[in-house]
C-alpha cells in the first residue's frame, strides 16, 4: 500500500502529532508498505527539502521508532514544504502554500492519504486528494476549540466549523478517545471511528528508575512529582503551584514553551529540566513517584500512557483523553479539571501512602502492556483497508 502522510508537525518537533506521525510511518515501512511523509520544513533549514528530505542535523534513524536528527536516515522519504514559526510560539511551525503537496501525491502514486491533525498543510492535502480522487483518512488530534477558549476567550464556534468542514471531506475520521469521538459526532462530523495511540513499553519501563538521578533532583529525599509536556497556557501547569507548597515534595517540570518564564515564578522550588527526549526522558519518567498532568484539553494525552508504562501512578483531569487511560483509584486519580486544590489534595493522598503508589503504578503498567505501536498500527491498517474497500464498492 502506498501511503502519503500529510502532517502538521514532524520531528525534530516534540509533540503528540509529530510522534504519532513518526510511529505511523515507521510501522507502515516495517510491514512492507510504502509510506512517504509531507511535513513543514524544520527550523534552521532553508525552508525546503533538497529532494532527499534532508535536514541540517547530523544524527540519524535509531531503528527503535524514535527520530534522532536526520530525515535522510529514515527508511522512507520525507518531503518538507516551506514554513514559518507561529507568532509568539516559535516551537510551532506553520506550512506555507506549496505545489509540492499535489505533486507528491501524484509522483508517489498514493493509494491513500493519511492526514495527521489537519489544519493548514492537512487542508491542502485533503483538497489535493479530492482533486485526484484519492481516499483520505483524517486523524483528529488537536482540540482547536479548547485552544480558541484559552488564547482568545471565544471563537469555539468558528473552530468547530473549521473542524467539521475539514473532517467531513475525509472518507473516515479517526478519534483518539471516546471523549473526542463524542465531541466530533455532537458537532456534526460524519464517519468517525475510534483509533487510540500506542506506547513504547520497551523504552518506558519501571526498570529504568535511577536512584542517582533521584538524589540529584531531590537531595533531601523529597517525593518527586513530575509534569512532562509543553509549557503553554492550555496546559495549565500553574495548577501545580499548591503542590510546590507541600512538605517533602519536589515538583519536576520537563518541557519547554512560551509559558516557561511565568511558570518559573509561579512554581517556587520546582526543578525545570527543559525539553528531554528518548532514553533520557524514559529514565526521568521511571524516577518519578507521581506523574501529574494538568491540561484539560487533551484529545488523548500520550504522556499519561508513558508514565503508566513507567510504573508511575497518574493524577489527571477527568476530561478528554485521560478518561480512557486512567482508571480512578486503580491506576491513578482523576480530579476536577482546572482545580488546583483537587490536584494538591490528590498529590497529598499519594504522598502519604507508598503502598498505594506502588499498587497504582503496577496496575498502570499492566494496563498499557498490550498498547504497543505495532498493535495500534495494525488497527490503522484495518481502517485503511475498510476505506479502500468502501471506495471500491461505491465506484462499482
Amino acid at each position: 500500500m502506498r501511503v502519503v502522510i500529510v502532517t502538521e508537525s514532524f520531528p525534530p518537533d516534540v509533540n503528540g502529532v509529530a510522534h504519532c506521525a513518526l510511529q505511523t510511518a515507521r510501522h507502515l515501512a516495517a510491514r512492507g508498505h510504502d509510506p512517504l511523509v509531507i511535513a513543514p520544513a524544520a527550523a534552521g533549514t532553508a525552508g525546503a527539502d533538497s529532494g532527499s528530505g534532508s535536514w541540517s542535523g547530523s544524527r540519524s534513524w535509531s531503528g527503535t521508532g524514535s527520530w534522532s536528527g536526520s530525515d535522510s536516515g529514515l527508511p522512507y522519504p520525507v518531503v518538507r514544504v516551506p514554513s514559518l514559526p507561529l507568532p509568539g510560539y516559535p516551537q510551532v511551525r506553520v506550512a506555507l502554500p506549496s505545489r509540492r503537496v499535489a505533486a507528491t501525491l501524484t509522483t508517489h502514486r498514493a493509494d491513500i492519504v493519511h492526514l495527521a491533525s489537519p489544519f493548514v498543510l492537512g487542508v491542502r492535502g485533503m483538497a489535493a486528494a479530492a482533486r485526484l480522487g484519492i481516499p483520505a483518512v483524517a486523524v483528529y488530534q488537536t482540540d482547536l476549540a479548547g485552544y480558541a477558549r484559552t488564547y482568545m476567550g471565544a471563537g469555539e464556534g468558528t473552530a468547530w466549523r473549521r473542524i467539521r468542514t475539514v473532517h467531513s471531506a475525509a472518507d473516515r475520521t479517526l478519534a483518539p478517545s471516546t471523549a473526542a469521538l463524542r465531541d466530533l459526532e455532537e458537532h456534526g462530523v460524519p464517519r468517525v471511528r475510534l483509533w487510540a495511540r500506542g506506547v513504547d513499553t520497551a523504552r518506558f519501563s519501571p526498570s529504568l528508575r535511577d536512584e542517582a538521578l533521584r538524589r540529584a533532583l531531590a537531595p533531601g529525599g523529597e517525593l518527586l512529582v513530575g509534569y512532562v509536556g509543553r509549557l503553554a497556557p492550555e496546559k495549565q501547569v500553574e495548577l501545580l503551584a499548591g503542590v510546590c507548597g507541600l512538605p517533602g515534595v519536589r515538583v519536576v517540570v520537563v518541557g519547554d514553551g512560551p509559558s516557561e518564564p511565568s511558570l518559573r515564578a509561579a512554581l517556587p522550588g520546582a526543578v525545570f529540566m527543559g525539553s528531554r527526549t528518548g532514553d533520557e526522558l524514559a529514565r526521568i519518567f521511571a524516577s518519578l513517584d507521581v506523574f501529574a498532568h494538568t491540561g484539560p484539553y487533551e484529545t488523548f494525552c500520550q504522556t499519561v500512557q508513558e508514565a503508566m508504562a513507567s510504573g508511575v501512578p497518574v493524577i489527571a483531569p477527568a476530561a478528554g483523553g485521560p478518561l480512557d487511560l486512567v482508571r480512578h483509584r486503580s491506576t491513578g486519580l482523576l480530579v476536577e479539571p482546572r482545580d488546583a486544590t483537587a490536584v494538591r489534595t490528590a498529590v497529598s493522598a499519594l504522598a502519604h501512602d507508598a503502598g498505594l503508589r506502588t499498587a497504582y503504578g503496577r496496575a498502570g503498567r499492566a494496563a498499557v502492556e498490550n498498547r504497543t505501536w505495532a498493535a495500534v498500527g495494525n488497527q490503522l491498517l484495518g481502517h485503511y483497508t475498510e476505506v479502500l474497500r468502501d471506495r471500491t464498492v461505491v465506484a462499482a
